[in-house]
């Protein structure tokens, strides 16, 4: 036998893409990227250094002594303190709601479904002459709290309650979307093997659900660190007791201290920044450890 010696010419490589490339057939990429960067750099980008830059027209003293102020400090205290803890009440509640919206089938659902996106089209302000109407001295619910010695309405318990209003449809439109995908057959299969209500809820729902839910909280604590028109009206705006830091900024643009305010801006800017870093690395280590 005669060995035959063919020769297979290599066949050329196609040219290595960039990893941004391979998961689009779609073409423009450069030109909607480019798009993409002009569009935030002059719709957040700008703004936030305008804001950032502001504040030091009357060099660090000046931004030291705006945000040091008694009364500057006990709003920023109150709106952060409120925006919290009304945004993990609302975590709570906002999950119980999702898991009726989304497991039961009863009459007016799609209704009860319909209500929860209501404070997203209220305008801020009708909605904070609803709550103040409903819980001042003389409304429904706060004249029978006001015979038990117990005020809503111009006390931090009214600010925590309007943003408990304005913060709920975060929660519930972030995790009502992962509680309809998540399967209940995992569920029956827990309960196969034996384990309890609360073994199920906290070893199979929850952390599958847990990055839905810290989404939630972040959006609601944003919303609510920064919320003016419905809290204004059931606040009272007594500074040192019910005054939030939005009313300081915008009292201190009425008295022409642009930089005050600024610092006050910039100052709340940073705070929310940093919670919202921790609660995206918070959420980042509880989807590895979820996958693994």
């Amino acid at each position: 036998m005669v060995a035959l010696d063919i020769h297979v010419p290599p066949v050329p490589l196609a040219p290595r893409r960039p990893p941004w490339r391979d998961y689009s057939p779609l073409p423009g990429f450069t030109g909607a990227f480019g798009f993409t960067l002009v569009y935030v750099g002059l719709i957040i980008l700008l703004p936030l250094a305008a804001l950032a830059a502001r504040p030091w027209e009357h060099g660090f003293e000046g931004f030291a002594h705006a945000i040091t102020q008694p009364r500057t400090l006990a709003a920023l205290r109150l709106s952060f303190s409120a925006a919290a803890a009304a945004a993990v009440v609302n975590v709570v509640t906002g999950l119980l709601i999702a898991w009726v919206l989304c497991r039961y089938e009863f009459p007016g659902r799609r209704i009860l479904d319909a209500l929860v996106d209501l404070p997203f089209a209220l305008p801020t302000a009708v909605a904070g002459i609803a709550l103040a109407t409903l819980y001042g001295p003389n409304g429904w619910i706060g004249g029978l709290l006001e015979p038990l010695g117990l005020k809503v309405a111009y006390t931090p318990v009214g600010v925590f309650v309007a943003l408990l209003a304005v913060g709920l449809p975060f929660v519930v439109r972030a995790v009502q979307p992962v509680l309809q995908d998540l399967d209940a057959s995992l569920e029956e299969a827990a309960e196969t093997l034996g384990a309890r209500p609360w073994q199920t809820l906290t070893r199979v729902i929850l952390p599958s659900l847990g990055p839905a839910l810290l989404t939630g909280f972040a959006m609601a604590f944003a919303r609510g660190a920064g919320e003016y028109g419905s809290v204004i009206f059931i606040a009272g705006n007594m500074p040192l007791v019910s005054e939030i830091a939005p009313l300081v900024i915008v009292t201190r643009l009425e008295q022409y201290d642009y930089a005050g305010a600024a610092s006050v801006g910039l100052a709340m800017l940073a705070v929310s920044l940093l919670v919202l870093i921790g609660v995206n690395a918070l959420q980042v280590a509880l989807s590895r450890r979820t996958r693994a």
